[in-house]
């Protein structure tokens, strides 16, 4: 049967937490590092385990962790923890919520990161950045899920998931959408250079979970990189739609990054409006806000799909 119950909403700030250094280094981005002054999140736990039946069936509690003492085990725990990642804290608590409650069977962790960006202030020695002040980021963000398990020798991660959620990207020109089925139901018209608007969701799987906890950085993959990736695949790639444009992203990303198996995507077609066209007399256009509906898809890209499109002699595959 289905039988969790937990909290949501738990904010972590944890600061001076230490720095993730040791990043490897891609030519789509120049992130190597991430100084965590700032360590902060946005968690859900769960608590599952067979004893807890009876919490439901009779209404006896004399098993039951109060969600709020789960609220308070999370934020303290966030004091003791050493390691540098999202996906290190979510397992580290899930193995301390296991050793404390001898009952339970598996906990699940899930948390987006809540980011705040450096930011420039005016000092004696001219404009720097600053490291005492910071600014609440209203851009992506990182996001994890790990759940652990009890087992017969002690504990086991069975599942863990990293991402990136949205992503907001705006390509001026440079894309089309083109040679699709035209029937009696269609009114959009074909577009061979193109405004691209998109949300992105972006998720990726490890060979080996235990690089997910970044205690080898060179291993880890940060949510920064991933970013910078899509944006850079975006501007060098003349994508003919969102599905063809997800799949470079994916191969980009996978190739960088061999200790990963998967790279998983949900994105949004966000594509503006036009309102006036452009003419010889005027180079750009004017737009406005997409009416709903708005078009998505789901795709993941495997290492499978990699040695493929190297192996072809016709694959337009071309990394940086």
């Amino acid at each position: 049967r289905t039988m969790f119950y937990g909290k949501g909403d738990v904010y972590v700030f944890r600061t001076y937490a230490n720095p993730l250094k040791g990043l490897k280094q891609i030519p789509e981005s120049n992130f190597t590092e991430k100084h965590n002054t700032i360590f902060g999140m946005n968690a859900k736990v769960a608590l599952k385990g067979e004893q807890l039946l009876t919490s439901f069936t009779e209404g006896d509690n004399s098993l039951v962790v109060a969600t709020d003492s789960m609220k308070n085990f999370i934020q303290r725990h966030a004091a003791s923890y050493e390691g540098a990642t999202l996906e290190g804290f979510l397992q580290y608590v899930c193995e301390a919520f296991l050793a404390k409650y001898s009952h339970l069977d598996a906990v699940r962790l899930e948390a987006k990161e809540y980011a705040f960006d450096d930011i420039q202030v005016g000092t004696d020695k001219g404009v720097v950045t600053s490291d005492l002040v910071f600014r609440k980021s209203r851009n992506e963000y990182a996001t994890a899920t790990v759940e652990v398990a009890r087992t017969a020798s002690g504990t086991e991660v069975v599942e863990q998931a990293s991402g990136i959620a949205d992503i907001q990207l705006i390509k001026v020109s440079g894309s089309s959408f083109y040679g699709y089925i035209i029937d009696e139901y269609t009114t959009l018209a074909e577009a061979t250079d193109r405004p691209l608007y998109i949300f992105l969701n972006i998720g990726w799987a490890y060979e080996n979970q235990d690089d997910a906890k970044g205690d080898n950085p060179a291993n880890y993959v940060a949510a920064e990189q991933v970013r910078d990736i899509a944006a850079s695949v975006f501007h060098t790639l003349d994508n003919k739609s969102i599905q063809h444009l997800i799949y470079h992203i994916g191969l980009t990303i996978l190739d960088r990054f061999p200790q990963l198996t998967e790279v998983n995507f949900g994105t949004n077609n966000r594509t503006w409006d036009t309102v006036v066209e452009g003419t010889d007399g005027f180079k750009g256009a004017v737009f406005t806000e997409p009416r709903p509906p708005f078009g998505f898809q789901g795709f993941s890209v495997h290492q499978e799909d990699l040695a493929r499109e190297k192996a072809s002699a016709n694959s337009e595959y071309v990394a940086l």
